[in-house]
């Protein structure tokens, strides 16, 4: 009992410790932020590294999961005569929940493994203290581009996902099932709310972005200079930010929706 104890409070010890850094690296690494003004052409390389290259992924994951939810909103909605409701449905599935969140994850599982591991190999091949020795701070010429391209990549990933899924939802309700036309588009109109509906879906995907490249980059950082230490950076940080993702996804619901 006594060494189960310790190891318990060992385990807190280090978890403490761990989010003692994590959280020194993101105040040094808001301090730095200056840098995107003078270094914006390395930004403009790293959205294309971790948004532009994510399309393909994003598009094609969009695209199902409106099929999906067009079958199966289809499905249940039909029940109550109300077949008519699908593209508000769907708009609103995608806006609010599955557009921010999906993407999320696919992003931390796509770009935020990829930043963990280069990062992380640019640590074990001793690049960033290569920099230190030439006066250059890795804040502002490797980490602050990557973090910037990140957050600004997320909302528009986001955007393109429930941009697609609608269209998806759209070709299976009114291409295979016969809802009208004009009454998906209509009814995703009439449900959907800018204020309430779309500026919480932007407001949880910057969130979500900010989040995800924090643990990515801290990861890369963090990591044991070793094959075996950049395998493990990379495998938490898909896991560590997917948590924090359905986390914050729960913690924002209900700030945004309570009451409304």
């Amino acid at each position: 009992m006594i060494d189960f104890v310790a190891r318990l409070g060992h385990s807190g010890l280090r978890w403490f410790a761990v989010l003692g850094r994590a959280s020194t690296f993101l105040f040094r690494l808001l301090l730095a932020l200056d840098a995107v003004v003078r270094r914006f052409a390395l930004v403009v390389v790293e959205v294309h590294s971790i948004g532009v290259r994510s399309l393909l992924i994003i598009g094609v994951s969009g695209l199902f999961v409106g099929m999906v939810l067009g079958y199966q909103g289809y499905i249940t909605l039909v029940q109550f005569g109300a077949a008519e409701a699908l593209g508000g449905m769907v708009a609103l599935s995608l806006v609010r929940e599955l557009g921010p969140v999906v993407t999320a994850l696919l992003f931390a599982g796509r770009a935020g493994s990829a930043l963990t591991a280069e990062i992380a190999l640019m640590k074990t091949t001793e690049q960033l203290s290569a920099l230190e020795m030439m006066a250059v701070d890795p804040h502002r010429r490797v980490f602050v581009p990557r973090f910037f391209a990140g957050v600004l990549s997320m909302p528009l990933l986001a955007a393109l996902f429930s941009a697609v899924g609608v269209m998806g939802g759209y070709i299976v309700g009114v291409g295979l099932l016969g809802v009208d036309s004009g009454s998906y588009f209509s009814q995703m109109q009439a449900m959907t709310d800018w204020r309430a509906d779309v500026v919480s879906g932007v407001i949880k995907s910057v969130v979500f972005g900010f989040v995800v490249t924090w643990i990515a980059i801290f990861q890369g950082v963090d990591a044991e200079p070793t094959a075996e230490g950049i395998s493990r950076a990379t495998t938490q940080t898909v896991v560590v930010s997917a948590l924090a993702v359905l986390g914050l996804d729960f913690v924002l619901t209900g700030l945004m929706f309570t009451g409304s």
